[in-house]
């Protein structure tokens, strides 16, 4: 999973759009989530969030108002995504990306209601989103029971492309949320 090729010059503009649309559409891409989250995830069942990069909606606010929450993290040999359960508060490390992650011990797929994946792009017809090529995501997702996890997509609407490049190893989403709300791939989000 490379950076090269066309996905490349769509890394750029897509960085640049999602730079200039970010600091109007966080706070109501966050307000949707408050709203409409909740509903989306059974009794028992850990919300994945992620630790945002520079550029990416924060949506650690919303540690807060569920019990259950769990970031992603690199590690292992060979290194793989994992996600881990984390509380505000908890005591956070560098994964072998260097971002912060809990340390505590990896989770089942069947302990995750909704995965909410950042992104610098995606196209609503086919599920794809653009990320930053290094196929964290979609390995991890390649596994039937992550699969199975419904998985939306994170971004400003500005974001959101007529058509993405997709590669063999890419696997669709279930919908996206933005600044307009949460929306599925065949109308209504039904994850």
């Amino acid at each position: 999973m490379s950076d090269a090729g066309p996905k490349a010059a769509l890394r750029n503009r897509f960085r640049a759009r999602r730079a200039a649309a970010l600091a109007a559409a966080e706070p109501r891409i966050r307000a949707m989530a408050q709203l409409e989250l909740s509903a989306l995830l059974a009794a028992g069942q850990h919300l994945g969030l992620y630790w945002p990069l520079a550029g990416e909606p924060d949506l650690r606010p919303l540690a807060g108002e569920h019990p259950l929450v769990a970031l992603p993290a690199i590690g292992g040999d060979p290194a793989r995504l994992v996600y881990r359960p984390w509380r505000l508060g908890d005591p956070l490390a560098p994964d072998q990306c260097g971002i912060s992650a809990p340390t505590t011990a990896a989770l089942e797929p069947g302990a995750l209601g909704l995965l909410l994946v950042p992104a610098l792009a995606f196209d609503p017809a086919s599920g794809i989103r653009l990320g930053y090529g290094g196929g964290w995501y979609d390995r991890l997702r390649a596994d039937p029971a992550w699969a199975a996890v419904p998985a939306l997509v994170v971004l400003p609407a500005a974001c959101l492309a007529a058509a993405l490049p997709r590669d063999g190893w890419d696997v669709p989403f279930s919908g996206w949320l933005d600044e307009h709300g949460l929306h599925g791939l065949q109308g209504p989000l039904a994850v």
